[in-house]
């Protein structure tokens, strides 16, 4: 178990959090949740003794061991990637060091005897037998294949290192699991897996994720972190939204009688205070209008952003006809020969974990790269926006937020351009802000306020909820369910994948393509695909 006790955090006059006290339990997963800002993976860390909290202490129940999920991706490029998964269980590993050590001594004596004997039992007790195979099965489950088990992890690409981070954490079965944005650069494989393993996982784990369907797969309980307080609802992510939202109604509700009911007061009052006959009555209910107190409905400080993609013009019956498009990328044949015809009516996921694949895609139909193979064609009635997966050019300049958004508006009043950036809560002195500082969640709603304010009807969107907060994906989802365009693309989100795509499209390796016109969870189901997957790896392996 992990409690605190009157934690205070500030940071300069602010309190960032004010006398916290929480318990968290064996056996319960906890959603941390709240607007971007609040204060959740700084929370972790004061968790975890990253950071001292101003007042206040954390309480962790003795003989427990915590683990954390590492930010820092380049800590252990000089260790192989098993090694650095059982790094997760510092005494062990420690274990396994020092028997190394003993064991190549020339010179043993008795007392390294007694040493290694005492190491070996204390080794045995925490299952050191099974901590390489162990370790092996978290990787593989996370989609590191035994061959990369011994290399070394600067030779890793990002999300690499990252399924190999989170391994670290999940090794050793740890009492109390801190995992800050774990689905963070995994595909939707890897986050299946990682659902599944929490929710077997018997301990205590805290969680901050903006996966929504993720939260709502593993938590059993919602702690929201809200004007400096951490309040604790049971059940998942959606059970928190639904009984937050009823709580603020009915408290709307019984302020609206109150205030019906002070209004009557106030009116008996008034006309019957001056009256001898009715002075006594005109008493009673000033004392009975004094005793009602309207509560204090305190509304969230989560703020949502509003977006409404609406296209300037219907799309005809021919949208785009793809003729056996081909890339080869570093000596990798990415797209194989891949042909399909859109309709006017699709929303298209791009799905699995082939990302290389999907990106290539995605450029050549917005005309940044060129196949080596095949042809592309988009009708005359359509126009398209694309929201690319590295947009660091797009704001590799000195333009102000408006004078960049201006640019890609034929309209160019700034206040017609000011209202598209206030619908994603810039405001005020925002718009001269520079476009090179800004924060990953800031860049991203520019973006998907360029693609509002282009009237495009097929919108194209790799990866667009990175960075986004929990209030801002929502919104994103929102917006694409409600489109009526066409849509190609591609999310690490189950929940907007779900709610959208009516069509599913996956570049297996080897790069050809699965297409199929289904919902993904059906998708997810059908053995016919989970069939050509495999069926297509063995061919690639073979080759």
């Amino acid at each position: 178990m992990i409690s605190t006790s009157n934690v205070t955090l500030r940071v300069g006059k602010k309190a960032l959090f004010e006398d916290v006290n929480i318990k968290f339990t064996e056996g319960n997963c906890y959603g941390l949740i709240g607007a971007n800002g609040a204060g959740k993976s700084t929370f972790l860390r004061i968790l975890s003794g990253q950071l001292e909290p101003t007042n206040g202490e954390v309480i962790i129940t003795p003989g427990e061991r915590l683990s954390f999920l590492q930010q820092d991706h380049f800590k252990y490029d000089e260790y192989p990637v098993l090694d650095t998964v059982m790094m997760g269980n510092a005494r062990l590993y420690e274990i396994m060091k020092e028997k190394e050590v003993l064991y190549a001594k020339e010179d043993f004596t008795d007392e390294d005897g007694i040493k290694a004997s005492e190491l070996e039992a204390e080794f045995a007790a925490m299952n050191g037998w099974e901590a390489e195979s162990d370790a092996a099965s978290l990787l593989n489950g996370l989609g590191i294949p035994t061959e990369m088990h011994y290399e070394i992890m600067k030779n890793l690409n990002g999300p690499e290192k990252v399924k190999v981070l989170l391994a670290q954490a999940l090794f050793g079965n740890p009492d109390i699991l801190l995992l800050d944005e774990p689905t963070n650069h995994l595909d939707l494989d890897a986050i299946a897996w990682l659902e599944e393993f929490l929710i077997n996982f018997n301990n205590t784990v805290i969680v901050v994720s903006h996966d929504r369907y993720f939260l709502n797969k593993v938590c059993t309980q919602i702690a929201d972190i809200d004007y400096g307080k951490i309040k604790l609802y049971a059940g998942n992510y959606d059970f928190w939204y639904e009984s937050s939202q009823l709580l603020i109604r009915q408290m709307k509700e019984a302020n609206k009688k109150k205030e019906e009911k002070i209004k009557e007061l106030q009116e008996f009052i008034s006309r019957f205070s001056a009256n001898a006959s009715k002075s006594k009555q005109a008493t009673s209910r000033k004392r009975a209008l004094e005793k009602i107190q309207l509560d204090d409905i305190q509304p969230s400080s989560r703020k949502y952003p509003y977006i409404d993609f609406r296209p300037n013009r219907e799309i005809g019956n021919e949208v785009l006809t793809v003729d056996g498009l081909s890339k080869t990328i570093d000596g990798e044949k990415v797209l194989d020969n891949i042909s399909f015809t859109l309709n006017h009516d699709d929303k298209v996921a791009f799905v699995g974990g082939n990302e290389l694949a999907k990106t290539t895609l995605f450029q050549i139909l917005a005309g940044e790269m060129e196949p080596d193979e095949g042809t592309y064609k988009w009708g005359i009635t359509t126009s398209q926006a694309y929201f690319p997966l590295d947009s660091g050019s797009e704001f590799d300049n000195d333009y102000t937020i408006v004078e960049w958004l201006t640019q890609y508006s034929e309209i160019k009043d700034v206040t017609y351009v000011r209202g598209f950036l206030g619908r994603m809560l810039f405001s005020g002195d925002d718009g001269v802000k520079k476009v090179r500082v800004l924060s990953g969640g800031e860049k991203v709603r520019c973006l998907l306020s360029k693609m509002m304010i282009s009237g495009a009807n097929i919108l194209i969107l790799d990866e667009p909820t990175n960075h986004l907060d929990m209030e801002s994906i929502t919104a994103l989802n929102n917006g694409m369910i409600k489109f009526p365009g066409v849509l190609l693309f591609s999310s690490r989100d189950h929940q907007i994948v779900q709610t959208t795509a009516n069509r599913i499209m996956e570049i297996v390796p080897g790069g050809k393509l699965i297409d199929k016109i289904t919902t993904y969870d059906e998708y997810l189901e059908s053995d016919e695909m989970a069939r050509k997957r495999q069926t297509y790896t063995v061919q690639e392996e073979d080759n």
